[in-house]
């Protein structure tokens, strides 16, 4: 009797580990599937799916709610497994670490690929990290190489700047709009030289020019505009930040010397970006993209 006893527990605990086997190729198997889901220049309504609520809503953020550029500097939101600049990734999951019933972790190794399925012999492989939560029945991914904090972060600071820049150009429309021929929409550009942020206040120093635009179909055509460069002094207001100064650069004789004291070491890179058309004419074309994008046009 006690010798079937011991067969029985043997049975019960191949069983068992089998079972523990087949849960852990399981998720080899869902989290391969996940990491053709992890963004590549843009993020897919079907990833939807296949991540937590809450990551798809910050990478949604990162990729379709912040000026293009940002998400540019995050290099590692463009090369985390999938394939980049004609390459298509090759990866394997090596292995998986469940940390709790609801929660693991997948370690994949990615090597570049061609698209003729060659690859460079010396092309590092690189090791990542996905991380996966079991949401009702199914695993989902929740973060990969623990950057989703670091892409909240962002998100943060970029909420607080717009909300800065966006100060300065109600400031600008409502002080020096009305000294211009008006037409249907006044957008400023704004190019900041630099700033500096203490616990009390943000001094932004910056070449800023007032436009006033009309519509012509899905064209914006100039009506008028001016230039408006110096330092605004921003201040927290019941929780907005609110332009409460700024010193302007004079016009006529004194404008170099007024430039010179206002922006003192930053002169040179203000004076730069002001004498240089081409340059204001790629900023003013990205903002007015952007404030279209905004008001959905």
């Amino acid at each position: 009797m006690k010798q079937n006893n011991r067969l029985l527990f043997t049975c019960i605990a191949l069983l068992g580990l089998a079972g523990c086997t087949n849960k852990e190729e399981q998720l080899r198997e869902r989290a391969f599937e996940l990491c053709q889901y992890i963004p590549d220049h843009m993020l897919l309504e079907r990833s939807r799916d296949y991540m937590t609520e809450d990551f798809y809503a910050v990478l949604d953020t990162m990729f379709n709610h912040l000026p293009e550029h940002e998400a540019m500097d995050h290099e590692w939101l463009y090369y985390f497994v999938t394939g980049n600049g004609g390459t298509i990734a090759d990866y394997e999951v090596t292995g998986v670490e469940q940390t709790d019933e609801m929660h693991a972790v997948a370690t994949i190794m990615v090597r570049q690929k061609w698209e003729d399925g060659s690859f460079d012999e010396n092309n590092d492989v690189e090791e990542h990290k996905l991380y996966m939560e079991k949401v009702g029945k199914q695993w989902l991914m929740s973060d990969f190489d623990e950057h989703k904090q670091d892409c909240i972060h962002h998100i943060a600071i970029n909420r607080q700047e717009q909300a800065i820049r966006k100060a300065m150009s109600d400031y600008l429309v409502t002080n020096f709009g009305t000294q211009y021929l008006q037409g249907q929409l006044c957008i400023p550009t704004l190019m900041i030289v630099a700033e500096d942020t203490d616990s009390i206040e943000t001094r932004v120093w910056c070449d800023c020019w007032v436009f006033w635009y009309d519509e012509s179909g899905d064209t914006l055509k100039t009506v008028s505009g001016g230039n408006h460069s110096g330092c605004m002094t921003i201040q927290q207001k019941d929780g907005h930040p609110v332009v409460i100064a700024f010193e302007q650069t004079v016009d006529g004789a004194g404008n170099e010397a007024s430039a010179k004291r206002i922006f003192g070491q930053h002169f040179d890179i203000y004076q730069n970006m002001h004498s240089n058309p081409e340059v204001r004419e790629a900023v003013r074309k990205e903002q007015l993209q952007e404030f279209l994008r905004q008001q959905g046009k």
